[in-house]
């Protein structure tokens, strides 16, 4: 369903289909790809970091962790880029978090889930009436 709305890079109004860019920021975002993928396609450069794309191009470099997110630019083909993690800012090549902020957090999960366990188990009490 189509609605007005303004433009997340420029803030012009239009009708938004599904991307919350306008027409002519679509195609200035194809451009910047374009660039970045020219530039990563040559066999000398197929091991560049995200840095050294950057530099090169003049990408901003949230658009090109977006494209690798979006799995425009594959890992598999380009080994040395990725994207920062959430929690600790290493660098990863998919998901949110690093394996080890991911593997924190399920501990965390877990002796969080076992201390409620046990405050529930202490709190159950059970009161009869002797007569």
């Amino acid at each position: 369903m189509s609605e007005l709305e303004n433009c997340k890079g420029c803030g012009k109004l239009f009708v938004r289909v599904s991307s919350p860019y306008c027409p002519s920021c679509l195609k200035e975002q194809e451009k910047l790809f374009d660039m970045v993928y020219t530039y990563i396609r040559k066999q000398e450069n197929r091991m560049s970091t995200v840095t050294q794309v950057h530099e090169a191009t003049g990408v901003d470099l949230d658009w090109i962790y977006q494209w690798i997110r979006e799995g425009r630019l594959k890992t598999a083909v380009f080994p040395n880029l990725g994207y920062p993690c959430r929690s600790c800012g290493r660098t990863i090549q998919n998901g949110t978090l690093c394996e080890h902020c991911r593997k924190n957090l399920e501990h965390d999960m877990q002796q969080e889930q076992t201390a409620d366990s046990q405050t529930a188990a202490k709190g159950k009490t059970y009161h009869t009436e002797v007569k």
